[in-house]
């Protein structure tokens, strides 16, 4: 309704009527007139008559003869500019006003009559109260008619337990008396601002708001149903917009018709000619928007005659609700396995909003979503059970074994199957696990059929792409045949609710028949079937890096729970009562375990193979990046360590986990960097040889110097004369010589005169370092020659002091002047040594953010005859005034700042300098 149109779309859809007539303009002038005097947003009339007094001086206004034709015109053009379809323009030569009486005004038996017509009430089963109106009351004739309506309506409502509230046939009534309704159905206190009503005529606003009543409320917690219809006009929209969203009551049935506060017919000048104009506006200050024009839009949509009928069953299922959050709390109370976070969890469930619930299904993913946020557990799972699905729980006889030898033997025959496979490899496949005791019984059996066939095998398949669970108490008895016997294993934890114990499960200390051992490789394979157990298998396999999971990623079927359906209703909720610890403390939750290779399950027992022939090379690989370490790397004490960390992983398993060269070199840049703390370390994995990093550099051609300058170099005189220089890359020193003079010409020239210059380089990632002595030197004096840094060099052995040049050419800057230099955490490499050499010697003051740590120089080694290839820090850099080196880090700025607020702050540091 706000929406700003220019007036001038009225006067175009003017000039195209038809020229053939005659009809006063001045007829437009007294409708626009109106309009400005009583249109209820003037904002939107700005200009309009100007714009209309000069179309008719212009001409542009041609005459339509037929009256009823040009109302109509003259409707579309209005409603059209404006946007707002309740202006109307009519032709009207009979018309009679005609007011209707005043309620207030009719005698106290008619205004009886009138209520019991207008309002009905009614207590329907369950004590649910129906309230029906079909005229708001106003404020004077409620207080004239107070006793009456006490008695007779509003204490009989008080005492309901829920409301049907019907406004479908409310078409007339009064905005006063919406106060009063909102005022019953809230407490008494705070008061609340409901709504705000701008009167254009009087150009007056009023507030309603709540206000203190003599009759008992309905107060806030008693649920409301509002009923709307199409034909729902005026007040009665006030009523259901501020209830709904007061978030007071649930609004069902139709849209409203979207009416108006009031509405005026107004003759326009002395003409037959009347326009109907909205006079007032309501906005609410719950929204900020309005229920006019727009109308009310139910919470559940039903067609008006099927409202009642809906309205009763959400009420049913609302009537439900405290019942089904109180069920939900006592299991959840008793059963759920994280103690420490069942009073968050009730805590949660007793504040939550349900206000707005209209279904059971709505309210199972209203309650779902709150305990995942607090539980943060997806096994806990409240759901809607859709077509009467029945819950199923696991049959434990199902992982029972037979007493009688010979059935025990068949049972066995039919459980495991084992083979040997191409390049010795071994295959044991098993679909579920059964019982602890019952795998006691079958020890013996296992060790012939299984282990013993097995022993001698290079690598071991374990098939579990069809299994889909069984019992977790056989878990430990399998893990412990692929562990050395010598040492005692911790594999996992399980802490049962319902007991209220704590099970460690160990590495068992005595088994029958022949270990496999914890040397071999071990590949799991898995499919979007493995579930529960199997899950569980596979993931201690990885947690415990005993072996390789290859295949889909598994089903995520949550184990150790138990689901419960809420009595009367079809609402369910999944209660894990078992937690599950794995061998490093971690719980695991379920949501399926991710392969090392993902693959398609029936290409897995293929991709073994190849894995299995990777691997065998593992060691050869690590071993080769440990040494390239040891040659080449800058502190040969830390590249000592990092390899031997290196070797000590792969041999701990850590390294199954790789299964192609891409993982292996991201899990070997991992580990280098965590080892050695210095993150310019990199294994990267790449095809072809790469190019030097650093070729020698191209002396540009006398053409050439202008453009490098150009693309190299950023100047600008600040205000204060602050000079202002940024350049993104470090070039060598014979590139700085030969374009020297023209840099001095074109550059320096127009700096070097300033009071304090500001050097940027927040954007410079590095480059040459040959260079930067050069540098330095220009803001030093010629004496003494100042010692800037110092480098040690791995692939020489030797140990560089560098210093400030006796001589440059043009003219220094000087030692005395104020030199900020910006940095960012891009800033590296070479613009780092330039940053934090004039750092250490107090030579400038560094402003923005921490930089990035690189390197002055990193040689990239092939690992072995592979396609892995290291780069590795052959360089560090020392302080010249401590001595130690700093490379690692990189340089802490004196004034910290966000990169692009680096700038301004030096500027103000400057300026506050200057004062």
């Amino acid at each position: 309704m706000a929406q700003h149109t220019p007036p001038l779309l009225l006067m175009l859809l003017l000039c195209t009527l038809s020229a053939s007539t005659s009809f006063q303009p001045a007829l437009v002038l007294d409708m626009a007139k109106i309009l400005l005097e009583n249109y209820c947003f003037p904002e939107n009339l700005v200009g309009m008559q100007e714009a209309i007094q000069q179309a008719i001086n212009s001409g542009e206004i041609l005459q339509i003869s037929d009256k009823k034709t040009l109302a109509s015109v003259l409707t579309v053009g209005v409603q059209g500019a404006l946007n707002d379809p309740r202006l109307t323009v009519s032709y009207e030569p009979n018309f009679v006003p005609v007011m209707p009486p005043m309620l207030p005004s009719l005698p106290k038996e008619q205004l009886i009559r009138l209520v019991r017509n207008s309002i009905k009430m009614d207590i329907l089963e369950d004590n649910v109260g129906y309230l029906r109106i079909d005229r708001i009351i106003g404020e004077e004739t409620a207080a004239k008619l107070g006793s009456l309506l006490r008695d007779n309506i509003w204490d009989k409502v008080a005492h309901t337990s829920s409301l049907i509230f019907d406004l479908r046939y409310s078409t007339a009534g009064e905005l006063s008396g919406v106060p009063f309704i909102i005022s019953f159905f809230s407490d008494p206190e705070p008061l609340i601002h409901i709504d705000t009503v701008y009167d254009r005529p009087s150009n007056k606003t009023r507030e309603l708001w709540t206000m203190p009543i003599m009759e008992e409320r309905y107060g806030k917690k008693k649920d409301i149903i509002i009923l709307t219809s199409k034909r729902t006009v005026g007040a009665a929209e006030a009523v259901a917009y501020t209830l709904k969203n007061l978030k007071r009551a649930i609004t069902v049935g139709e849209r409203s018709a979207g009416g108006s506060v009031k509405v005026q017919k107004i003759r326009i000048a002395k003409s037959e000619f009347y326009i109907t104009v909205p006079v007032a506006r309501s906005v609410s200050p719950i929204t900020g928007q309005s229920w006019e024009v727009s109308g009310v839009s139910p919470t559940v949509n039903t067609i008006a005659k099927d409202a009642i009928a809906k309205a009763k069953s959400l009420l049913a299922i609302r009537r439900a609700i405290p019942n089904v959050v109180q069920s939900i709390s006592d299991i959840i109370g008793r059963l759920y396995a994280f103690t420490d976070r069942v009073p968050a969890l009730l805590q949660r469930l007793q504040s939550t909003d349900l206000f707005s619930v209209v279904s059971e299904e709505d309210l199972a993913v209203r309650l779902n979503q709150d305990l995942q946020i607090v539980s943060e557990d997806p096994r806990l799972i409240i759901r809607f059970i859709q077509d009467n699905t029945a819950i199923e729980e696991e049959d434990p006889d199902l992982y029972k074994v037979p007493d009688d030898p010979r059935l025990l033997q068949d049972y066995i025959d039919k459980v495991f199957k084992v083979e040997i496979l191409t390049e010795n490899t071994g295959y044991l496949r098993f679909d579920k696990f059964v019982e602890s005791s019952a795998v006691a019984k079958l020890e013996e059996l296992m060790a012939k059929k299984v282990w013993e066939p097995l022993k001698d095998t290079d690598n071991l398949i374990i098939d579990l792409r069809h299994n889909t669970g069984g019992s977790s108490t056989s878990l430990a008895l399998i893990l412990s045949y692929l562990q050395d016997t010598s040492q005692k294993h911790h594999f996992f934890t399980l802490y049962d609710r319902i007991q209220n114990t704590t099970t460690e499960h160990d590495s068992l200390p005595k088994i029958t028949g022949p270990t496999y051992g914890s040397k071999r490789g071990v590949y799991v394979l898995t499919s979007y079937y493995t579930a529960s157990v199997g899950e569980e298998f596979a993931y201690l396999m990885q947690s415990l890096h005993r072996g390789t999971v290859i295949g889909e990623i598994t089903s995520g079927t949550l184990m150790h729970s138990k689901t419960f359906q809420i009595e009367g209703t079809d609402i369910a909720i999944t209660v894990p009562f078992i937690n599950f610890i794995d061998n490093n403390g971690e719980f695991w939750l379920g949501g399926g375990v991710v392969p090392e290779a993902i693959v398609l399950a029936e290409e897995a027992v293929d991709h073994v193979h190849e894995i299995a022939k990777f691997h065998k090379g593992l060691r050869s690989l690590i071993e080769g990046a440990g040494q390239l370490l040891e040659k080449h790397y800058a502190i040969h004490e830390v590249a000592l360590q990092a390899s031997k960390v290196l070797l000590g992983k792969w041999a701990d398993g850590l390294y199954r986990s790789v299964v192609d060269f891409e993982s292996l070199a991201s899990q070997l840049t991992a580990d280098l960097q965590e080892t050695s703390g210095d993150h310019r370390l990199h294994v990267f994995h790449c095809d072809v040889e790469p190019e030097s990093l650093h070729e020698v550099p191209k002396i540009p051609t006398a053409e050439e110097v202008g453009y490098i300058i150009d693309a190299l170099f950023k100047i600008e005189l600040l205000p204060d004369n602050v000079g202002y220089l940024r350049f993104d890359m470090m070039a060598d020193i014979e590139v700085v010589r030969a374009i020297g003079p023209q840099l001095l010409k074109l550059v320096w020239s127009k700096i070097v005169n300033t009071d304090a210059l500001i050097i940027d380089m927040r954007y410079n990632s590095g480059g040459y370092s040959t260079a930067i002595p050069l540098l330095c030197t220009y803001f030093f004096d010629a004496e003494p020659l100042i010692h800037l840094y110092t480098v040690f060099d791995r692939t020489t052995a030797t140990m560089t002091e560098v210093m400030t040049f006796p001589n440059v050419r043009g003219q220094r800057y000087g030692s005395s002047k104020d030199l900020f230099i910006l940095t960012s955490h891009m800033t590296g490499s070479a613009a780092e040594v330039f940053t934090r050499a004039m750092k250490d010697l107090n030579r400038a003051t560094v402003v923005g953010e921490p930089t990035i740590g690189g390197s002055l120089s990193s040689g990239t080694y092939q690992i072995g005859d592979s396609v892995l290839y290291a780069s590795i820090p052959n360089q560090v850099v020392l302080s010249a005034i401590t001595g130690k080196v700093w490379s690692f880090s990189g340089v802490e700025p004196h004034v910290f700042a966000q990169a692009n607020e680096a700038l301004p702050v030096a500027q103000r540091i400057i300026a506050a300098r200057l004062l």
